[in-house]
């Protein structure tokens, strides 16, 4: 088991409509992520959820799914992931970006 001394999280909160480049910001941020060489990325879909504008975003039977949330979530050591936040914070028109810290219990791969 190889623990990393020191781990940060982002999650970076935006929307299935956001876009960069014409591009889905989710999909951009990945690519961006693999690019930088780190540890890993983890896009959720949510199922409900509001943000600054106060608008309830759903997918409710009854109401077209439109501008569902997304949460894109990165673990890796602080010193790598602060390309990634400038990277992010020149493409970003919309959403929220957290950071805080980890304990890094285990991160194994089958080595392919």
């Amino acid at each position: 088991m190889k623990l990393l001394e020191k781990a940060e999280r982002i999650r970076i909160y935006t929307g299935e409509d956001d876009k960069s480049g014409g591009r889905p910001m989710a999909d951009v941020i990945v690519e961006k992520a693999r690019s930088l060489g780190l540890a890993g990325a983890t896009v959720f879909r949510g199922l409900s959820g509001f943000g600054a504008n106060s608008l309830i975003h759903t997918s409710k039977i009854l109401r077209l799914s439109e501008d569902l949330p997304v949460v894109v979530e990165i673990i890796d050591h602080p010193d790598k992931l602060a390309p990634l936040l400038e990277a992010i914070d020149s493409m970003m028109t919309e959403g929220m970006i957290t950071r805080e810290p980890v304990t890094v219990i285990a991160y194994r791969h089958n080595g392919k």
